[in-house]
């Protein structure tokens, strides 16, 4: 039967056969190739627009200031990219930041405390962040919880805990040494950015280069045969929370240096723009597919769209709509061919 199955398909048949199939594959690939290549696009035609628009934008010194728009987004992408690589999502960024925002400022030398650790206090809030982050991460997989529940909790947590370190006085920054590095700049680029770019580095080295970074894209593509194929799956769980955590904590210490005090509202919408900006930049809500080259495409987009709009006189008061409405188009633009596929976060 099997002869006379194969007898039935003549040789022109099979050759018509191999034509569509190198055909369809051919498409396939020219479609995942436009699709990597359209946040890029996007991002150039938003910069040649405003400066059109308005020569001022494509300024020296508004570039400087672009660069200083995009540090901590950059910061809290990179982390977020490698949770949504996994096709999960991390909601307490906010919280996390806030509460390493207050213990920060606590950390160096400030108006309530005597303490003045420098630097190191910047690693003591990051470290701290890390650790919110392994708490999500074990109780997302210990006890087999949706994670936007339970990072939910953990936001809730944490902001509480920053309100209570606050005790409704924020701590004010006395280490001018620490204000004037978060303010300064390195050969006129921004020390910020200049911190933001090493994160970015050292996120796409765990990315490209280590078991962490290649198992990200196998449990998000299916966690399933990730862990029939002897993969860790719940380990790599914890360390891209941990991660995520380690970039709140980071981003909330800087901006506190920035600003010159621990403040409970200084992550107010940061968890939305990282968030965004990962997608935008085309990594896959649903997992095993993209990076965190992607979501610094994706922060320049936002950056560049927010500080543009100014140059073209767009009201304060449509701004937010103006990006709304851009941010869902781009993503519905980046999702509609996963459409059939896409799931909920898990």
């Amino acid at each position: 039967m099997a002869e006379l199955g194969h007898a039935r398909v003549s040789p022109v048949g099979r050759r018509v056969a191999r034509r569509e199939v190198g055909a369809s594959t051919i498409a396939a690939t020219l479609r995942r190739n436009v699709l990597a290549w359209t946040p890029a696009l996007a991002l150039g035609v938003l910069c040649i627009a405003f400066s059109i628009a308005d020569a001022r934008f494509a300024s020296l010194a508004n570039i400087h200031t672009l660069a200083s728009q995009a540090a901590l987004p950059l910061i809290l992408a990179t982390g977020m990219t490698f949770i949504i690589l996994q096709g999960s999502i991390d909601l307490s960024v906010e919280g996390v930041m806030a509460a390493c925002s207050l213990s920060f400022a606590l950390f160096v030398r400030n108006s309530r405390t005597g303490l003045d650790l420098g630097v190191l206090a910047i690693v003591a809030a990051s470290l701290l962040g890390a650790c919110f982050g392994v708490a999500n991460g074990a109780l997302i997989t210990r006890l087999k919880v949706p994670s936007f529940m339970v990072t939910l909790g953990t936001w809730s947590i944490t902001s509480g805990v920053a309100m209570l370190i606050s005790g409704g006085q924020p701590p004010q920054i006395r280490d001018m040494a620490m204000r004037n590095w978060a303010l300064g700049d390195s050969l006129g680029v921004p020390n910020l950015i200049v911190v933001a770019i090493v994160f970015l580095a050292g996120g796409y080295l765990l990315q490209s280069h280590t078991r962490f970074g290649r198992y990200s894209y196998i449990v998000g593509s299916s966690e399933d045969i990730a862990r029939l194929s002897g993969v860790a799956v719940d380990r790599f769980k914890v360390l891209a929370f941990a991660f995520c955590g380690l970039s709140s904590g980071l981003a909330g210490a800087l901006e506190s240096a920035r600003l010159g005090l621990g403040h409970v509202q200084i992550g107010a919408n940061q968890m939305f723009l990282a968030l965004t900006a990962v997608v935008i930049g085309g990594t896959s809500l649903s997992g095993g597919r993209g990076g965190v080259v992607q979501s610094m495409v994706g922060v320049l987009i936002l950056t560049v769209l927010a500080n543009g709009m100014i140059f073209v006189g767009v009201t304060p008061y449509l701004q937010t709509a103006v990006q709304g409405a851009i941010i869902l188009l781009a993503v519905i633009a980046a999702t509609w061919h996963l459409r059939a596929r896409l799931r909920v976060v898990k």
